[in-house]
């Protein structure tokens, strides 16, 4: 363990409540941050809440809806239908533009105004599902940046860049917070916490990622 502090950038989703608990592993102390943008379900802030406090871990939640009048997207509008499949020519309408970047980079602010130096984020490139800002190149850059433009040495974690989800199901379960990522958090586009909707993108990669996981299992 390091015996040093890390925030965490938290949705209340999969991949980002199985980064929480894998920094708790890794770090003496952990908070994270949410931001409430304007997403159309405001239950995954409700989920965040919830599941920090399970982990006994402070979470800060800050507006920033000016997001989701900037661009237009499924995920911020309540006009526009999440696709149920992927575009060939272009990235899913529910990418929110710059949402990473923008989150990372307020989170490296308040991160520095407590001596914070290790952000952990749940991006991944292995599943990325065409979303330009999960991908390593651009987490590297980033890093980059902001120990540039803070002149303060940041370290981005992202222990799930490479895993696809059946990989990430399993770090769930080592961690023992599989029963929790399974029932309390929201990946699902249409809002439905848990096992979600089922048919939409994200529930169709996390279901397809669990199915593969307990099958390996059995193997």
């Amino acid at each position: 363990m390091i015996a040093e502090k890390a925030l965490v950038v938290f949705s209340g989703g999969q991949d980002s409540t199985t980064c929480l608990f894998w920094a708790q592993q890794h770090f003496s102390e952990v908070q994270a941050i949410a931001f409430d943008y304007g997403q159309r379900h405001k239950i995954e802030l409700e989920a965040a809440r919830s599941i920090a406090e399970k982990a006994g871990i402070q979470l800060h939640i800050f507006r920033m809806d000016l997001l989701g009048q900037l661009t237009q997207n499924a995920l911020t509008s309540q006009e526009m239908e999440v696709e149920e499949a992927k575009p060939e020519d272009r990235p899913p309408n529910t990418l929110v533009e710059g949402r990473n970047m923008l989150f990372l980079t307020y989170a490296a602010i308040f991160a520095k105004a407590r001596g914070i130096h290790h952000l952990v984020t749940g991006v991944g490139q292995a599943d990325f599902s065409g979303y330009p800002d999960c991908r390593n190149d651009f987490i590297l850059s980033l890093n980059s940046t902001l120990n540039l433009s803070m002149d303060y040495d940041y370290t981005i974690h992202t222990p799930l860049m490479w895993k696809d989800k059946a990989a990430i199901w399993q770090l769930a379960d080592e961690l023992g917070v599989m029963e929790i990522v399974q029932n309390e958090t929201v990946t699902c586009y249409n809002g439905v916490k848990g096992k979600g909707c089922g048919h939409c993108p994200a529930c169709m990669l996390r279901n397809r990622g669990l199915e593969n996981y307990l099958n390996s299992k059995k193997a």
